[in-house]
């Protein structure tokens, strides 16, 4: 689903409505419940994947089926595992536009794409999950396959 286009009145451009934060307020919940940081500006994106840190997964979150049904359910089972990321941060595609557009950019070898889930290590992307990669399979293999990345590219992460 695409937020809402207007005609521009540039030829060849269009204004893009954000969502409307209370439809999408429970989306972000599905994620920030898990401890998954939102990051709303390009500002949160080079703090977030600065030189130096470490493994930091990255969700695009959206409003389509996929995400609630899946990619969301797929990060909360994955997190858990006791070898992951240091960080998990989330953007909106829809409503964080300017974040996205950086965290796009800094995944520029790989096709747009939301919802979608990258691992960066050190600032440097090593690890994608697409939207289509998403759509054909559920929550709980989604969870294994982002798990098996954790394996190759994070350390354990020790409990309190």
């Amino acid at each position: 689903m695409r937020p809402n286009v207007r005609d521009s009145p540039r030829p060849g451009y269009a204004y893009v409505v954000p969502y409307p934060e209370q439809l999408i307020a429970a989306m972000r919940q599905d994620l920030t419940r898990f401890d998954v940081e939102e990051a709303r500006t390009p500002e949160d994106l080079d703090r977030l994947l600065a030189p130096g840190s470490g493994a930091v997964l990255m969700i695009v979150n959206s409003v389509c089926g996929c995400a609630a049904g899946k990619a969301r359910p797929a990060v909360g089972l994955a997190l858990r595992h006791r070898v992951r990321p240091s960080k998990a941060a989330t953007v909106f595609a829809g409503a964080d536009e300017a974040a996205v557009a950086e965290l796009r950019g800094r995944l520029s070898e790989y096709p747009p794409s939301s919802p979608s889930i990258a691992l960066f290590q050190d600032g440097k992307p090593v690890y994608m999950l697409h939207r289509s990669d998403i759509e054909r399979h559920d929550a709980i293999e989604i969870a294994t396959i982002l798990t098996d990345a954790f394996e190759k590219f994070c350390a354990p992460v020790e409990e309190p």
